[in-house]
């Protein structure tokens, strides 16, 4: 707490805790129904209210929206700083370091379907989510460019290639194996999913495209024994 941080009251507090578990149940409903299955009613039942009792702590199911969006971006921002954070010591190749990186996206994403949908598609028509709520999302892309740009600096990604397109076709990569993950074997574990499971062989792929090369030739990001380590 900051030297100029004010206490909450009880009243206050309570006030706090019942947002947080409108959210909560606002999220429940979302994973299970689809975000477009929200319903005031049904957060209410939840809740043990008067639907009209919500906007005291909401005005609107949009205000909802907004909320839930702000805490699925600083979730997923705070879980991946960790794996895109710029560290010039680090000595991984660029497989090692996009494949841990591409795990912690996919398995988050999977693992939270209300809060991807929310933050990665636009499954409410006409919502936007507020400047604050959005912030988040705005430092996850500024970071994630400053890392795929201090790649290039260290050698790992060709010094030819635009740095925007790489960092385009590598969230085509992992938002499509989230999508088609969700979409088709929303059931199955991350672990043994149709789609999360083709994670290492994609960015491999996307590695032998993108990355850097050595002069006998050989691709500097990955060696054959990595791969095949990983198939064992």
């Amino acid at each position: 707490m900051t030297a100029d941080a004010v206490p909450l009251d009880r009243r206050q507090r309570r006030r706090q805790e019942t947002i947080e578990e409108v959210l909560d149940i606002a999220v429940e409903i979302m994973s299970e129904q689809g975000v477009a299955g929200l319903s005031l009613g049904e957060v209410a039942r939840r809740l043990g209210i008067r639907p009209p009792s919500l906007y005291v702590y909401f005005p609107s199911k949009e205000a909802i929206y907004d909320a839930v969006f702000l805490r699925g971006s600083r979730a997923v921002l705070e879980h991946l700083r960790p794996h895109i954070a710029v560290k010039d010591a680090d000595d991984r190749s660029l497989e090692e370091l996009l494949l841990t990186a591409g795990q912690a996206l996919t398995s988050w994403s999977v693992a939270h379907p209300a809060y991807t949908q929310m933050i990665f598609w636009r499954p409410v028509p006409g919502f936007t989510p507020s400047e604050e709520s959005y912030a988040p999302a705005v430092e996850l892309m500024q970071l994630s460019s400053e890392h795929f740009r201090s790649l290039q600096e260290r050698g790992l990604i060709r010094a030819e290639v635009d740095v925007d397109d790489v960092i385009r076709d590598w969230t085509i990569v992992t938002a499509g194996i989230v999508s088609q993950q969700m979409s088709n074997a929303p059931d199955q574990s991350y672990d043994e999913g149709p789609f999360t499971t083709r994670l290492p062989t994609l960015v491999a792929m996307f590695c032998d495209h993108y990355g850097a090369t050595t002069t006998s030739g050989s691709s500097s990001t990955s060696t054959r024994g990595t791969r095949n380590a990983r198939k064992r």
